[in-house]
């Protein structure tokens, strides 16, 4: 089997990729604003696109015509929104919140494929998002659950749950996606992404806050246009295809795992008891409820 058919690999990677973009959000503040990172971000890899899937594009171009305006509102929802909010909200509010957030993203989508699809939800998928969440909170907890008394939701905490919704809006919505190939469809999407992304900037700076990268912003935005603006947007469509939105957004529970396993290698934190545990019952949770999917 081609590791392009593997979707559980596909998928690790994504959310790898993803919790990476997380940190970067962090590190972008001071070196480069929201805006101009989303802007940014999406013209680094519209350009990668047209390297790769310009001929595709011609080719499949009728099919794009036909169906602009469904791509234009997914590009504005999944790509152009839910990075600007993403990127807004780190600037108010903290990782420990913005993990226990993104983990009711797969909860969002199942409920979103329920009510879109009626789409069936299991006893046991239940149970394995309530066990992925579980992991969750101990995670955001740091081990300890009298923290989680302390947390309030914030400005960047509505910020961030209004991008999570939008994105699983957008994740629902794949599944009827016009028959546009991968490539050409991200490509237009991207476009969508670049352009609606461009008053948001105008905005940005009219009110003062634009701020222009400078060195460590301008590889902050190499990484994201490369991989989260790239190769995840690939990796997450063809996830998404091979197991349907409900069982591919369960998967985003790893973000936050995957973050407290990458702030030890590139932040420097320690890799506590909890990190280990949480691993375990998010990897568990998906498992179980891979095990309750219905043929």
């Amino acid at each position: 089997m081609r590791l392009y058919d593997r979707p559980y690999l596909i998928l690790a990677a994504t959310t790898l990729i993803w919790s990476g973009n997380a940190i970067a959000s962090r590190l972008a503040i001071g070196h480069v604003s929201p805006m101009v990172l989303t802007n940014l971000r999406w013209m680094g890899t519209l350009i990668l696109m047209l390297a790769l899937a310009a001929p595709a594009l011609r080719r499949e171009w009728p099919e794009i015509r036909a169906n602009w305006k469904w791509l234009t509102v997914m590009g504005i929802v999944g790509f152009t929104g839910f990075n600007a909010l993403f990127y807004i909200a780190a600037l108010y509010t903290t990782a420990v919140n913005i993990g226990i957030i993104q983990g009711a993203i797969p909860v969002m989508v199942l409920a979103g494929a329920f009510v879109a699809y009626r789409t069936p939800i299991t006893a046991l998928q239940a149970a394995g998002i309530v066990v992925a969440i579980i992991g969750i909170v101990l995670l955001a907890a740091r081990g300890d659950l009298s923290v989680l008394t302390g947390l309030a939701f914030n400005f960047g905490d509505v910020i961030m749950l209004v991008a999570c919704l939008g994105y699983s809006a957008y994740t629902v919505a794949l599944r009827d996606r016009p028959k546009i190939t991968p490539q050409p469809f991200f490509l237009a999407l991207a476009f969508v992404a670049l352009v609606s992304s461009l008053p948001l900037v105008a905005a940005e700076t009219i009110h003062g806050t634009a701020l222009w990268p400078d060195l460590t912003g301008w590889l902050i935005i190499l990484y994201v246009s490369v991989l989260p603006g790239f190769v995840a947007q690939l990796l997450f469509m063809r996830g998404v295809e091979l197991i349907g939105p409900g069982r591919a957004g369960l998967w985003v529970n790893l973000v936050p795992v995957w973050a407290a396993i990458l702030g030890p290698l590139i932040l420097g934190e320690t890799f506590a008891w909890y990190h280990a545990v949480a691993l375990v019952l998010v990897l568990g949770g998906i498992a179980i409820a891979e095990s309750g999917k219905r043929g």
